[in-house]
C-alpha cells in the first residue's frame, strides 16, 4: 500500500508540473504545444489521467452542464416524438439539435410566437455562412421540428412553408471511393493475431464486404447473425432489420475474434479493448477505418468508414450487379440515391449515349 500511495503522490505531482507548464504555455504562447511523432497522444493521455484524479477526489468534479434537450424541454420532447413516431437515429437527433438549439435561443420556447418572418430570418441568417449542404441540412432540422409541433397542435400548419429551399445537385459529383486493390491492401494491414487486431479485421471486411455503416458494425448485436443460414440482419435508419447473405471470409473473422474476445456482459458483438471496456459507437468504428487507412498508406477520399460502403457498391456494380440490386444490399430507400453510382459504370453509360448528329454539307 505504501508503495501505490508513493506512486499516486508522485504522479499527482507530476501532474501539477504538467498542469503549471501548460499554464505557462497558455500565458506566453496563447495555445499548448501539440507534439505530433511519438508524443502526439499526450494531449488525450492527460486528459483521461485528469479525469482519473476526479474519480478519486484528487481534483474536484466538473460542474454539470445542461445538454440542449435539458435546457429546452420542448426539444426533449421532440426528441423522444421523433424517436418513437419517425424512427429517427440518435446521431441524427443530435445533429438538428446544434441547429434547434440556436432556434430556440433567438425564437423563444413558446410555439404561438413564431411567425413565418422570424422562422425565415432565422434560417437565412444560419445558413449564410455555409455551404448549399449545409444549408440544406439546417432547413430539414427546422422543418422537422415545426412538423412535430404541427402534428402536436402547438403552431398552425402553414409555417413550414415559410422554410425557405436550397437548390442542390446531388448527381454532379462523383461517387467517392476506393479501388478494389486498395480495399485489399486495407484489410491486409488488419493483420494482428491478437484482439484488437481480429476486431479491426471483422470490422473492415463487415464494411467492405457488404458496405455497412459505421453505425450498424456498432450496433450488431449477437441475435442479429444466423449462423445455421449464414446471414445477418441489419437494422438501418428505420429500424426494419433486413436479411443479408454473410460471405464466408466475413463469418470466419467474426468467429474468429469472438474466440478470444473479452468477457463482457453485452448483447453487442464488438466491445472496445482498452478501458474503460464497454461496446463499440459509431465514432470507434470510424476511427478502426480511418487507422486501417493509415497503416495501409492508403490515401482516401473520405478519411473514415463511409468510403468503404461507396467501394463496396462501385465493386458490384462494375460485376454485373443491377442498380436494383445495389440499392438491396445497401438498403437504399429510395432508387434515386443508388442512381448516382451508374456514374462509374462507363459500359453502362457508353450504352445510354446517343450518335453525334451530323450535319450533311452542301457544295455551293
Amino acid at each position: 500500500m505504501r508503495s501505490s500511495g508513493n506512486l499516486l503522490r508522485f504522479s499527482y505531482l507530476g501532474s501539477r508540473v504538467a498542469l503549471r507548464t501548460w499554464l505557462w504555455e497558455l500565458k506566453n504562447r496563447g495555445r499548448i504545444f501539440y507534439a505530433r511523432g511519438p508524443n502526439k497522444y499526450s494531449i488525450k493521455a492527460a486528459a483521461k489521467y485528469i479525469a482519473f484524479l476526479r474519480t478519486i477526489d484528487v481534483l474536484p468534479p466538473l460542474p454539470k452542464k445542461l445538454s440542449v434537450s435539458e435546457r429546452w424541454p420542448l426539444l426533449a420532447s421532440f426528441r423522444e416524438w421523433s424517436a418513437e413516431q419517425r424512427g429517427l437515429q440518435a446521431t441524427t437527433l443530435d445533429l438538428y439539435e446544434t441547429c434547434l438549439g440556436d432556434f430556440m435561443q433567438e425564437l423563444g420556447s413558446d410555439p404561438l410566437r413564431y411567425t413565418a418572418k422570424s422562422i425565415r430570418a432565422f434560417v437565412l441568417n444560419r445558413a449564410k455562412p455555409h455551404s448549399v449542404h449545409r444549408a440544406q441540412a439546417i432547413t430539414v432540422a427546422v422543418r422537422s421540428f415545426l412538423r412535430y409541433l404541427v402534428a402536436t397542435n402547438l403552431c398552425p400548419a402553414g409555417l413550414i412553408e415559410s422554410v425557405p429551399r436550397y437548390r442542390g445537385y446531388g448527381r454532379e459529383q462523383l461517387p467517392r471511393y476506393l479501388e478494389q486493390a486498395e480495399v485489399e491492401k486495407v484489410i491486409g494491414a488488419c493483420c494482428g493475431e491478437d484482439e484488437n487486431g481480429l476486431r479491426d479485421l471483422a470490422v473492415m471486411l463487415l464494411l467492405s464486404r457488404l458496405g455497412l455503416r459505421a453505425s450498424d458494425v456498432a450496433n450488431l448485436t449477437f441475435s442479429n447473425i444466423d449462423w445455421q443460414n449464414g446471414r445477418i440482419a441489419v437494422c438501418g435508419k428505420n429500424r426494419t432489420p433486413e436479411w443479408l447473405p454473410l460471405p464466408q471470409d466475413v463469418g470466419e473473422a467474426i468467429l474468429k475474434y469472438l474466440r478470444i474476445r473479452s468477457k463482457f456482459k453485452t448483447d453487442r458483438v464488438f466491445i472496445k479493448v482498452d478501458a474503460p471496456i464497454g461496446p463499440l459507437t459509431r465514432a470507434s468504428v470510424t476511427h478502426i477505418a480511418r487507422s486501417a487507412l493509415r497503416r495501409a498508406g492508403v490515401k482516401a477520399p473520405i478519411n473514415g468508414a463511409h468510403v468503404f460502403r461507396h467501394s463496396a457498391a462501385t465493386a458490384m456494380l462494375r460485376g454485373g450487379v443491377s442498380l436494383a440490386g445495389v440499392g438491396a444490399v445497401l438498403r437504399h430507400r429510395s432508387p434515386d440515391t443508388t442512381a448516382i453510382y451508374a456514374k462509374v459504370h462507363l459500359d453502362l453509360l457508353r450504352g445510354l449515349a446517343q450518335p453525334w448528329p451530323r450535319a450533311e454539307v452542301v457544295s455551293c
